[in-house]
């Protein structure tokens, strides 16, 4: 499942109709990193470069120069290599860029010395992502220098340079009909691959045994990749945030804490959900669990256009400390804990982030240093959590060691939002008779 060529192309117009006049964009894709000796990583496309071109190749760049009379849209990519294809897969070759990316112009990526100096002669301002690749920074000075080194014969320097994500990024945040449709399947391989693992739990079972339920669903479905290392933890492993070992046992009585999402065509789901590994919460992670369900539930409801990106948050740290209250692991009057932040030694993250190509996607969350509103289009996460570390001696035992995160991915919509993620389980009594089932 791809998006269409026509999506990348709309894309790169409308960026350049937000350029200024005279000027040019420049995006390299990703690098390829070497894992240990001749072995490297799997190549992930750089979400930018791919963004605009939809082309997954590594070593390419690509050049937007709006009003351009010979082509605005420049591909530089790896020529094709018959020997070498046969060790590392087939190439588009400029041919195939210009032919089936709908690139104006393609050049063997050989050719960025000579061509892009000519391409940057005249231009005022160059948009590109300084800081991200020191390489290709390097390059682009050089590049630079090299037309103003020109400067006798002619040639006119660049003498702006601008974020490109400043643009980029804010189009990035407002997905289209097309993209949601993209993340709406990937939230569903997703959710079976929760209820996968879920159905699969028991008590002496090791946490990547149902990493690879997930992983298996994943690929199954059609999605190559996780879109994050999956988070398995299960007992006291739930109460660390970004645990990814995944190598224990899970005793009986022990909560289960997965983190995982999957990843297609470059659109990532993001989703969490806590069981108990017998299929039954006993009386303490019962309570604590449905305290975190009521405090999502109670932040979706604030997912509307025009309400601000920090209301889910604010309304799940109340529904979150009157609870802890209620249940004694939290002494005082509500208003005063939630502004002395008393909460964090249990609740030590926002409630949610940014999705989309990126797991945390890209965009501003404060316009003029006010959190900004939400607006259609935009997709984020609703993840409150409790963890009680099991050497909190704040509380009483019987608490101790409990984690629980309930995430899900969730799109506003023109009349309040949708819940991607809603075809896995998440009350007691669902999860429970899932299990069960």
């Amino acid at each position: 499942m791809k998006l269409a060529q026509t999506e990348y192309s709309q894309r790169r117009q409308q960026l350049m109709a937000q350029m200024a006049e005279n000027s040019i964009a420049i995006v390299p894709t990703a690098v390829e990193t070497v894992r240990n000796r001749d072995v490297e990583h799997p190549f992930r496309q750089d979400s930018d470069f791919y963004y605009l071109s939809g082309f997954a190749e590594a070593n390419a760049c690509l050049v937007l120069i709006p009003g351009r009379e010979q082509g605005e849209y420049i591909l530089f990519c790896e020529e094709k290599d018959p020997a070498l294809e046969i060790w590392t897969g087939r190439r588009a070759g400029p041919e195939g860029a210009a032919r089936n990316f709908f690139a104006d112009e393609a050049y063997p990526i050989e050719a960025l010395d000579s061509v892009l100096p000519d391409l940057l002669d005249g231009k005022t301002r160059i948009y590109t992502e300084m800081g991200a690749n020191s390489q290709f920074d390097s390059q682009l000075l050089h590049w630079v220098n090299k037309v103003k080194s020109m400067v006798r014969k002619g040639a006119e320097v660049p003498h702006e340079f601008s974020v490109l994500g400043h643009l980029l990024h804010e189009m990035r945040l407002i997905k289209s009909t097309a993209e949601i449709e993209m993340m709406q399947k990937a939230a569903d391989i997703s959710a079976a691959a929760h209820c996968r693992a879920m159905k699969n739990a028991q008590p002496g079972c090791f946490e990547y045994q149902l990493e690879a339920d997930i992983v298996h669903e994943f690929m199954r479905e059609g999605s190559r990749w996780p879109a994050y290392p999956s988070i398995v933890g299960g007992g006291e492993n739930a109460c660390i945030l970004h645990y990814t070992n995944n190598d224990m046992v899970i005793d009986d009585g022990s909560l289960i804490l997965i983190d995982a999402g999957c990843e297609l065509d470059y659109y990532a789901a993001d989703i969490t959900r806590t069981f108990p590994v017998n299929g039954k919460f006993s009386p303490e992670q019962k309570a604590l669990y449905e305290l975190v369900l009521k405090a999502q539930l109670a932040a979706i409801t604030e997912i509307k256009p025009g309400n601000s990106w920090n209301a889910p948050h604010e309304v799940a740290v109340v529904v979150l400390v009157k609870g802890l209250v209620e249940l004694g692991l939290l002494t005082g009057e509500i208003e005063q804990l939630i502004e002395d932040e008393a909460y964090r030694t249990f609740y030590m993250h926002r409630t949610g982030h940014w999705l989309g190509m990126d797991v945390h996607d890209v965009g501003e969350y404060r316009i003029n240093k006010e959190w900004r509103p939400l607006q259609p289009g935009m997709v984020l996460t609703v993840e409150p959590g409790l963890y009680i570390a099991p050497d909190c001696e704040e509380v009483d035992v019987r608490w101790r060691g409990i984690g629980i995160r309930i995430e899900d991915d969730v799109v506003v919509t023109e009349d309040g939002c949708h819940v991607l993620s809603h075809k896995v389980p998440k009350t007691v009594a669902d999860i429970e008779a899932l299990m069960a089932s």
